[in-house]
């Protein structure tokens, strides 16, 4: 009896393209709705009070950050299988529901989407106050200074680097590993935006979040520079030579080892020069460029509707790529 409980949960776990499918087309269609008991938002919780409990005992470094992943893991990875294993054993389609739920909430493409669009609504409306604070959602720069170019290169910016690991990561992760590995990858990825930060309080503390966000985003990152390049090649008035050849030559002007990858493909793929002139806390921290010279800066509606529509469409084919192996290998 045990056994077939424990290979019933097992099935129930295991990477599912049909599931697969169905999460994504939610995500696309309705986005991820904002609600106090979101999954995401009880890891968030769970860590700021893990943070706290370790600091107390004097835990705050190198030590109390592996300590955080490995008791935020644990406890992530025991309440999805849980609650998973209880729906499957109330009922098996609860099972699958349990399951398709909490694949649909940990991506992240169609509300990122949505928010560009509200972005470039403001803009089109010529409300640019209401652009920029729409935009403070997306970046962490000063946004006072920015006029509408700029919010739009913002939104752009944004969009393309997010794809890597608000999506194709974890579509690659729960490919490989079912629900456990993509829990196990959210885990770390909040970790890496609450606690991966390199000032005085988490430089040591949040070195381990840190570093498995980038273990774990560097596959994916590379191969979404690829996917980028290829999906780029078919659409008009975008470029799959230049996503390639901009995405190999530029990934590394941008800080951390993953997200330049699919934003300066993006940058090559449409054809526009992303970043400029950026300021944080008063002072100008970068006025770089990427994208190739001759082209001209993002700074159109056009500009952000052909970024949408490639990174939809590459996401949409990462889909179809994990889904097709995973149907071949089950």
């Amino acid at each position: 009896m045990e056994g077939e409980v424990a290979g019933a949960l097992i099935e129930l776990l295991r990477p599912s393209p049909a599931i697969l499918l169905v999460a994504v087309g939610l995500d696309l269609v309705i986005g991820d709705p904002v609600y106090p008991f979101h999954p995401i938002r009880l890891v968030g919780r769970l860590l700021t009070g893990l943070e706290s409990m370790l600091r107390s005992i004097g835990a705050d470094g190198y030590g109390g950050g592996i300590a955080l992943f490995v008791l935020l893991g644990a406890a992530s990875l025991a309440g999805v299988t849980a609650i998973v294993s209880l729906a499957g054993q109330l009922n098996p389609a609860l099972g699958l529901i349990a399951h398709a739920f909490f694949l649909y909430s940990f991506l992240a493409l169609g509300d990122l989407i949505r928010h560009v669009w509200r972005v470039e609504q403001a803009l089109s409306g010529s409300d640019l106050s209401a652009a920029r604070d729409r935009i403070k959602a997306l970046v962490g720069r000063d946004v006072d200074r920015m006029d509408a170019a700029a919010c739009r290169r913002a939104a752009i910016e944004s969009l393309s680097e997010n794809l890597t690991d608000g999506f194709t990561s974890p579509l690659a992760w729960y490919a490989i590993g079912g629900l456990p590995g993509l829990t196990i990858f959210k885990v770390v990825s909040t970790m890496d935006s609450m606690v991966g930060y390199k000032t005085p309080r988490y430089l040591t503390f949040g070195w381990c979040g840190a570093r498995l966000d980038d273990l774990m985003n560097y596959p994916t990152a590379r191969a979404t520079w690829l996917l980028i390049a290829a999906i780029a090649a078919l659409l008009p008035s975008c470029s799959g030579i230049k996503a390639w050849r901009i995405g190999l030559q530029q990934h590394a002007i941008l800080l951390g080892p993953n997200s330049g990858w699919s934003e300066a493909a993006t940058a090559g793929g449409i054809q526009r020069r992303l970043v400029g002139p950026i300021w944080m806390n008063g002072q100008l921290v970068t006025d770089v460029w990427i994208g190739a010279a001759g082209d001209p800066p993002a700074q159109s509606r056009s500009d952000v509707a052909r970024s949408v529509m490639l990174v939809a469409i590459t996401g949409v084919a990462a889909t179809l790529v994990a889904a097709g192996v995973l149907t071949l290998v089950s």
